[in-house]
């Protein structure tokens, strides 16, 4: 069965002449690099969610030891969550093509016999298995959750979470079995060395080694070319693989990136009126309830702040003008350092209709109940009547429709 050319278990079943240790070694370094680096930006975008906050802000329960990295999400520089995601989001899509030669220039390993030979063959396998796997559901999943398109069962975060400390597992115990290996085959370009990919009988070559990487190394750089515009507003019509890529939903000044409609919240028109929203504010000293009107009676405060979001999207600084977020807090007890902050929205179902913001974002003066954007009134898609904006924060974070707002420790 190992020795018939007509099985993928035999080593002359797999021909191509590309395969070897240097060609699996050089993909091997960039997926070092690139997935260790995925992997940072990865556990920073979780942080900045502030998930031990309160539950509202964490969908990992039960999460463990594991959540033992997380900090209290700075608020300075105001583009730091925008920078993040984007490098997450984009050297995702760029690495496809790489993991995907990668896994091809080994394939032959996966069929090969016997399974194990020794303890250790029987860990490096194992390791393999749970690499491959691992990888494959991170890089799926993350492609989904980018173009929302949500076809997996359950949620989105805990599955790439829990997945993503499964992968780097298995990640890092390959890396330290194979990377002194593929240094030296870099190095000496040992292709004669016995690594189970050359083929003992390989077809006529088509390319060289090298021209298979160039065409590699070409597709992902379209790839690049093609996502990375969702990050910048005068490049976003080259995003053509991103959902927020292509012209801005409308015109004018709320004519900027949304996920969200108010037709899909389920917010009514009727419950955001003058006459029907007041916004219910509670604190120390009791509870306050404020018109539109009120509001915009208030002293108002500008902030430029971008909205960034965890599939990768951002825009550009937008003009907010509105009420400062620690005023409010002034407004029930709180006329020093302000606690944390729990908001609620009109929004009826899904994901983030309620939201907890620590004490550090509540005081920073950039941090807006906001009215307007860029000198008009909030749209509906938007968050009319009011929204929050806080600086560095996760899109999510900044809550729409916002219906009541609770200081206090949380």
């Amino acid at each position: 069965m190992r020795d018939d050319p007509r099985l993928p278990t035999s080593p002359g079943f797999w021909r191509s002449p590309l395969r070897g240790p240097w060609f699996t070694s050089v993909l091997g370094v960039v997926l070092l690099v690139g997935i260790t680096v995925l992997f940072v930006t990865g556990l920073v975008s979780y942080a900045a969610y502030n998930p031990d906050l309160s539950p509202v802000n964490d969908k990992t329960p039960d999460k463990g030891i594991l959540g033992f990295y997380l900090f209290a999400w700075p608020t300075h520089p105001h583009w730091l969550y925008r920078l993040n995601q984007g490098v997450h989001v984009t050297l995702g899509i760029t690495l496809v093509p790489v993991l995907l030669a990668k896994l091809w220039s080994v394939v032959p390993k996966l069929f090969a016999l016997p399974p194990a030979r020794s303890l250790a063959h029987a860990l490096e396998r194992i390791s393999l298995v749970l690499l491959v796997g691992g990888g494959l559901f991170e890089f799926v999943t993350g492609v989904l959750n980018i173009q929302l398109d949500y076809v997996f069962p359950g949620s989105f975060y805990p599955l790439h979470f829990y997945g993503a400390w499964v992968f780097i597992a298995a990640f890092v115990a390959h890396a330290v079995l194979k990377t002194p290996r593929a240094l030296r085959n870099l190095r000496h370009l040992r292709e004669g060395e016995e690594d189970g990919l050359v083929s003992p009988r390989p077809a006529a070559p088509t390319v060289s080694r090298r021209g298979a990487l160039w065409f590699v190394g070409g597709g992902s750089l379209l790839l690049f070319l093609t996502t990375v515009g969702q990050s910048f507003d005068s490049l976003r019509r080259t995003a053509l693989l991103a959902p927020h890529g292509g012209a801005d939903p409308g015109s004018g000044p709320n004519g900027f990136q949304i996920n969200k409609t108010a037709a899909y919240a389920g917010i009514e028109p009727a419950e955001t009126g003058p006459d029907a929203w007041r916004l219910v504010i509670t604190g120390r000293t009791g509870t306050v309830r404020l018109a539109r009107a009120q509001l915009a009676a208030l002293p108002l405060h500008s902030s430029a702040l971008p909205i960034a979001c965890v599939e990768g999207w951002s825009t550009s600084d937008q003009w907010w003008r509105g009420v400062r977020l620690r005023d409010l807090a002034a407004l029930v007890g709180y006329d020093g350092d302000p606690p944390d902050l729990f908001v609620e929205s009109l929004q009826r179902r899904g994901a983030f209709r309620h939201a907890a913001l620590s004490a550090d974002q509540v005081a920073d003066p950039r941090s807006l109940l906001a009215l307007y954007v860029n000198g008009e009134e909030l749209s509906p898609d938007h968050g009319h009547p009011a929204r929050v904006i806080v600086p560095a924060a996760p899109g999510v974070l900044n809550t729409k429709w916002v219906a009541r707002m609770t200081f206090g420790d949380l």
